[in-house]
């Protein structure tokens, strides 16, 4: 994934991170040799892998320069590659992913090649975000269809996931054991404008890459506007996204 900025992404890095935490946790009866972070991003994931376990010899990839770089700098102590998931080589204990795969398509024939990839009684955890019906998000579409900005061309990246039951057929041909559940977390953020930083970093990045700056600023500032009255300011003075987030750990 080309074009992503490991600063902007970090700026909600507790909000992100929780996630994996809570992945992490639920996985944590696992004594892996050899771990891999799918998408790892900035290395925050990692991190969390490294603290669960820390016996484990624990591989980060992403296919993004700038995050592996990232990365690097600020856990030094870990291990990082610039890779693409299905390209990854097998022998793993536990393969890990948060927020990654769905950027990547075709999930039907994607988690088996991942499951493929892992030891016998070993794991695939991940998590996914599965929050399209979130008002913001159903306004970013809304916005992007307008004629102002349809011309815009769509993100050749997948960021789209299958339906839950898609995903318990899939993994019931590919796995001995697992378990999928959802979790929808409400995250304060400061203003409106962190609404829009919040999808600056990720869903709406392939859509500024083709303005130029000022267009950039123009586009932002209308989501920003119209998201006023979608999302009340709370009595502490933030504001409350939702944030629907599906998970599934799956044994070989």
């Amino acid at each position: 994934m080309s074009g992503w900025d490991a600063a902007l992404y970090l700026r909600f890095q507790q909000e992100r991170t929780q996630p994996a935490r809570d992945l992490a946790a639920r996985v944590q009866s696992l004594k892996p040799a050899q771990a891999a972070d799918i998408g790892c991003g900035p290395g925050n994931s990692t991190a969390v892998l490294r603290e669960v376990f820390p016996n484990a010899h624990i591989l980060g990839i992403d296919s993004s320069e700038n995050m592996i770089a990232k990365a690097q700098k600020e856990h030094p102590e870990l291990t990082f590659r610039c890779c693409d998931a299905r390209e990854l080589e097998g022998g793993y204990d536990l393969l890990f992913s948060n927020a990654c795969l769905q950027w990547l398509p075709n999930h039907e024939r994607l988690i088996p090649l991942l499951m493929a990839k892992i030891n016998p009684g070993g794991c695939l955890a991940v998590q996914m975000p599965m929050n399209t019906e979130e008002p913001f998000f159903r306004l970013m579409v809304e916005v992007l269809s307008e004629p102002r900005w349809s011309g815009l061309q769509p993100s050749e990246e997948a960021n789209a996931t299958l339906e839950p039951a898609e995903y318990h057929a899939i993994l019931s041909d590919c796995a001995s054991d697992f378990s999928i559940w959802e979790v929808k977390y409400y995250h304060l953020l400061p203003d409106h404008k962190a609404l829009v930083d919040w999808v600056r970093g990720t869903r709406l990045r392939p859509y500024l890459s083709q303005l130029d700056e000022q267009e950039q600023k123009e586009l932002t500032a209308e989501l920003e506007a119209r998201a006023k009255p979608l999302y009340p300011i709370q009595k502490n003075g933030g504001v409350l996204l939702g944030f629907r987030r599906f998970f599934f750990t799956a044994i070989k």
